[in-house]
């Protein structure tokens, strides 16, 4: 493997996966764990579904009604969530869209097969964004 062409790299190149109808998400990938960056456009359902791969996520933007193993929370920006492989979850974005970021071990290896998108700009963050919700600082 070519070290020195996979170290560095420019996330506006980056090809969104189409992941469902409605869901993107760009995906920088080592030999062990990936991360994603999740465009989910407003009040999108993400069907059921389980994967080998343990997966980490933030909310960055939004807010998202998530399932995981039965029990459901609505979560909004500087909430996480730890799904184990196998365990079986489902999702639907709130009215405003969602951005979460979501960190896969190992990475997506069955995405390799989805269409792919012409690389464009990530969502924008909130022009006024309380970094306190993200750090957990205090007010």
């Amino acid at each position: 493997m070519d070290t020195a062409s996979h170290t560095y790299g420019d996330f506006a190149s980056l090809r969104p996966y189409k992941i469902w109808p409605g869901v993107t998400a760009r995906a920088v990938r080592g030999d062990r764990v990936s991360f994603a960056l999740i465009e989910l456009e407003p009040n999108v359902a993400v069907a059921e579904h389980s994967h080998p791969n343990e997966q980490l996520g933030f909310i960055i933007q939004g807010t998202f009604t998530f399932t995981i193993g039965g029990e459901t929370r609505e979560l909004r920006p500087g909430d996480t969530y730890v799904i184990s492989g196998g365990v079986r979850h489902s999702a639907v974005a709130g009215p405003e869209g969602t951005v979460a970021l979501d960190i896969f071990s190992p990475p997506r290896e069955d995405w390799e097969a989805l269409e792919r998108s012409e690389p464009r700009r990530a969502a924008e963050p909130p022009a006024r964004t309380d970094h306190r919700v993200l750090t957990g600082a205090p007010a």
